[in-house]
């Protein structure tokens, strides 16, 4: 086990950044080194602006991104901000140049050649030219609708069809979320933005979608169908970072369909809103595959998206420093595990 703790900058100080900050704390064999964050915030404890103790911690002074991450100054940039590939690649690319390795919780990071083929190539041979790895991850996407139903086909002497649904509390996220969701807007305000292409709803269906079928040999054919509709509450809803009054819309019922050769044989239902439990939701997350043999998972209540986000972040850090360089996805690496242990016996000599 090499002595040197591994080191890491936190680029992003919102919901996931404060839970990656403290759960990395709690953690043996890793420090943080540095935090990134823009306007006011720069020159301010870390801790404070995320509002913990930091105990016998050494503090951690917050700074713009060209200050605080140098050449080599660390072993991974923890990036939690943007959910589009577009909004992440020049920041990215600026942490790749000084040859340190990213993990991004940007949704299309998880699988970004769905999408963003051409950007998805330059992050690749930027990461391979200066030796390190870029590798995008979360509960969903990266794990709960593609990571895990591409394993339990691994059961499956053959598959016919398979369906994914998550049924979660948006609560836990933060405002760049709640306004992709629509959460806390008027339905006639929801259903305008959805007609203008302005209303993302859940973003990662095509990046899910076609890591599945890359995974599994499915060459999709005709384009992914998303759709979307607003969930409107009867009641009033507030989180610490949305407000939601009675007839308003609470989040958004998302769907997805992907087919090979015409057929439907990937289905995506992604029922999520803030607080259900106040009319009487329930949560869960289930995985059916038609196959030889047909499997059915159900998981209730769902994994908390916010708690997984940041556990995933953090638990995939020693195999983002172990891969071989360039562009990675959660098919790539190793199954995610939790780490209970110091972090430094992960590492490969």
């Amino acid at each position: 086990m090499r002595k040197a703790k591994i080191k890491v900058i936190v680029w992003g100080l919102g919901a996931m950044g404060k839970g990656i900050v403290e759960m990395l704390n709690a953690k043996e064999g890793v420090e943080i080194v540095g935090a990134v964050v823009r306007g006011p915030k720069i020159g301010k404890s870390m801790y404070e602006l995320i509002g913990i103790d930091r105990g016998h911690k050494k503090d951690i002074i917050a700074g713009s991104f060209n200050d605080v991450i140098k050449e080599k100054v660390a072993d991974v940039v923890i990036l939690c901000t943007d959910s589009f590939v577009k909004d992440s690649f020049e920041k990215i690319k600026y942490v790749l140049e000084k040859k340190i390795n990213v993990i991004s919780t940007a949704e299309e990071m998880a699988y970004p050649k769905a999408q963003e083929k051409e950007l998805s190539d330059k992050i690749d041979k930027i990461a391979k030219e200066n030796n390190v790895t870029v590798l995008g991850t979360g509960i969903n996407p990266g794990l709960i609708m593609d990571l895990l139903v591409t394993t339990l086909t691994g059961a499956c002497m053959d598959v016919e069809k398979i369906r994914a649904e998550r049924v979660n509390n948006l609560a836990p996220f933060g405002p760049a979320v709640m306004k992709g969701q629509g959460v806390g807007i008027s339905v006639d305000e929801f259903n305008n933005r959805v007609k203008e292409g302005t209303l993302a709803g859940h973003v990662g269906f095509p990046e899910s979608i076609t890591m599945i079928a890359d995974a599994i040999g499915w060459n999709l054919s005709d384009p992914i169908k998303l759709e979307r509709a607003p969930i409107i509450s009867s009641v009033y809803r507030k989180t610490p970072y949305a407000e939601v009054q009675p007839g308003y819309v609470a989040g958004c019922n998302m769907k997805g369909y992907g087919y090979v050769d015409g057929e439907l044989k990937i289905e995506m239902l992604h029922p999520q809103q803030i607080e259900p439990h106040l009319e009487g939701g329930t949560t869960g997350d289930y995985i059916t595959i038609e196959g030889t043999p047909n499997i059915n998972m159900s998981i209730t209540p769902e994994i908390p998206g916010g708690i997984g986000t940041i556990a995933m972040t953090v638990n995939m850090i020693p195999h983002v420093i172990n891969s071989r360089p360039g562009l990675k996805t959660m098919i790539d690496l190793p199954v995610p595990r939790a780490i209970m242990g110091d972090m430094r016996d992960l590492l490969e000599d």
